[in-house]
């Protein structure tokens, strides 16, 4: 019998392979919902701890579903979360708000064990199967089958994105586009013509650094234009798609050539 192992070390090769990937945001605190996403079809699922409303005990449950239904997970958290969520078995974190490269080092330190990084060790949570998996083949698959993802959200980060993008450990470089144009004074207008420029921009240098360039895309048309930057890891949102839906089922007469439901 062969135990599958609780993380799923797919992504980072993929960020390296050149290919398009699409994944989904979602904020909602539900297993059920990750699997819905892994369904239709999408690589990877960002569990978004930044801003929604799951707890650690819950998010422990959503890396479960993803697990089971094949689909990769990255959470999206604080600085001060990495190690528990690294401890519970996730494919990747994503990190809000890195400006610098001195602040894309110290986050490498954060995630990756010694003696890459500073990451502290132990075997007894979910990554590591409870004991099942400890010692040094844990620690390998840990700093070579984790991904990490630095996001972009400020001019700073901006300016600095080939230096970021370069540093040793940091897999691909996400920026997100509603940040970065509040910080720019744009509210939440992105496709303001500055701030589709600063997005260019930090596209064009992390593709030049040779990682991995990331960005939300509504679209077929963003994926298309922001592709032309380098941009390959593309993420949606849950909600967006579920409350676009929803609108469109609850109007009278609505789109006839829409997908037939199944209950």
């Amino acid at each position: 019998m062969t135990i599958q192992h609780p993380i799923d070390d797919r992504l980072p090769a993929l960020l390296r392979s050149g290919k398009t990937l699409r994944g989904i945001f979602t904020a909602l605190p539900s297993p059920a919902i990750v699997e819905m996403c892994a369904y239709a079809g999408f690589t990877f699922a960002i569990l978004d701890n930044e801003h929604g409303a799951a707890d650690f005990e819950t998010t422990e449950h959503m890396l479960r579903a993803a697990r089971a239904s094949g689909i990769i997970p990255v959470v999206r958290c604080f600085l001060e979360d990495v190690p528990r969520v690294l401890d519970m078995g996730a494919s990747g974190v994503q990190v809000p708000m890195i400006e610098t490269a001195d602040a894309a080092r110290e986050l490498v330190q954060r995630v990756r064990y010694p003696s890459v990084g500073r990451r502290g060790s132990a075997f007894s949570g979910r990554a590591a199967g409870y004991g099942a998996f400890p010692g040094a083949a844990h620690t390998a698959r840990s700093n070579e089958g984790v991904a990490l993802i630095a996001m972009i959200e400020t001019p700073e980060g901006v300016a600095n994105a080939a230096e970021i993008a370069s540093v040793d450990g940091i897999d691909a470089v996400f920026v997100g586009p509603n940040d970065l144009a509040h910080a720019m004074g744009y509210g939440n207008d992105w496709k303001a013509p500055a701030v589709a420029a600063a997005i260019e921009q930090a596209l064009r240098a992390i593709h030049g650094q040779g990682k991995c360039a990331g960005i939300i895309a509504l679209s077929p048309d963003d994926e298309l234009r922001y592709g032309e930057f380098g941009a390959r890891y593309f993420a949606t949102v849950a909600t967006s798609v579920i409350t676009q839906a929803l609108r469109q089922a609850a109007q009278p007469g609505h789109d006839a050539q829409a997908a037939a439901l199944r209950y």
